[in-house]
């Protein structure tokens, strides 16, 4: 397999002369400091909590927008088995109508 700028896999191949690495110290952000980002904490295994409960409608929209999809993982920062548990109770009260499927 090349690693040249053909590949069909598009594999780590080299980069064209005078661009820098994505999030390099390259042109105007050369003297700037990063900003660094803080790791984002499951809410579930903080507060100890073991059972997401499908009655509990103010905590399960905290997760839902307004629009009704479930949003994802890397945007509450929630461990996969909490995002599973989650995802569980958000269908169930969906079904019995505490939750909507859509906005109006």
């Amino acid at each position: 397999m090349s690693s040249g700028f053909g590949s069909p896999r598009g594999g780590g191949g080299a980069r064209p002369a005078g661009k820098p690495a994505a999030g390099g110290r390259g042109g105007k952000e050369a003297g700037k400091r990063y900003f660094f980002r803080r790791r984002k904490v499951c809410k579930f295994c903080a507060d100890k909590i073991d059972y997401v409960d499908y009655k509990d409608v103010k905590l399960l929209s905290a997760f839902v927008p307004e629009r009704g999809k479930v949003l994802p993982r890397r945007m509450f920062g929630t461990c996969a088995e909490h995002q599973r548990k989650l995802t569980l109770a958000i269908k169930r009260a969906r079904n019995i109508a505490l939750l909507p499927f859509a906005a109006e």
